[in-house]
């Protein structure tokens, strides 16, 4: 009797665990979450310096590197560069690169009533229990492991300094894993993390975290 009254407890219990893994889970599905990691060799004085956009010989004319060329502007405040005009020589010449090559994974989940089954006190049909006051039959919950779809995407920005023979200055790579293929939603978030607290440390790899508006 006390070890099935223990076996009880310890179902229960698990149930709520998952419980709150869900509710966990439902409440980051408003934030997206990043992985940058930064290298950098800032010179000093550089505010209000100019910079250009150089895409490869693959991107130009590209659409989508146009848009998301855009979302780097739009994110690159930080760097207290200006972006040059047409006739007017940059200082800095900024590359993109950007991906989302998808893998499988593992990914342990939690499956009440899928496995097995045994006998225990009733909890009013706690675990699918059928019974009265002298017992019930329930199916344990288990972990199962299950081979999942992610996407790895990924932003890579590096900047050149042009007065400095053409070294490089700053290299900075947002990367978040989605279980859906969104490269396009998730850039505008990339583009903000690969400049946030920039220049930052050299070597620095950091988690971000924003709030999503879209």
């Amino acid at each position: 009797m006390r070890n099935t009254t223990s076996r009880s407890r310890v179902l229960i219990w698990r149930f709520w665990v998952a419980l709150a893994s869900l509710l966990l889970v439902a409440g980051c599905a408003s934030t997206l979450s990043a992985r940058v990691t930064s290298y950098e060799k800032w010179p000093a004085n550089t505010q209000g310096q100019l910079y250009r956009i150089v895409p490869s010989a693959s991107q130009k004319n590209n659409l989508e590197f146009q848009t998301v060329a855009d979302m780097l502007r739009a994110a690159i405040g930080p760097t207290g560069l200006v972006e040059a005009q047409a006739g007017h020589t940059a200082r800095f010449d900024l590359t993109i690169n950007y991906d989302n090559p998808a893998s499988q994974t593992l990914v342990q989940r939690y499956e009440p009533y899928m496995d097995g089954w045994g006998f225990g006190p009733a909890f009013g049909g706690y675990y699918g229990g059928y019974g009265g006051w002298g017992g019930a039959m329930y199916f344990a919950p288990a972990y199962q492991n299950v081979l999942v779809e992610v996407f790895k995407n990924t932003l890579t920005v590096v900047i050149i300094d042009n007065q400095n023979h053409g070294a490089e200055v700053y290299r900075a790579s947002a990367v978040n894993v989605s279980s859906s293929d969104n490269l396009v939603q998730a850039m505008p978030y990339l583009a903000q993390a690969v400049f946030d607290d920039f220049p930052g440390n050299n070597g620095q790899v950091r988690e971000v975290s924003y709030k999503r508006t879209r």
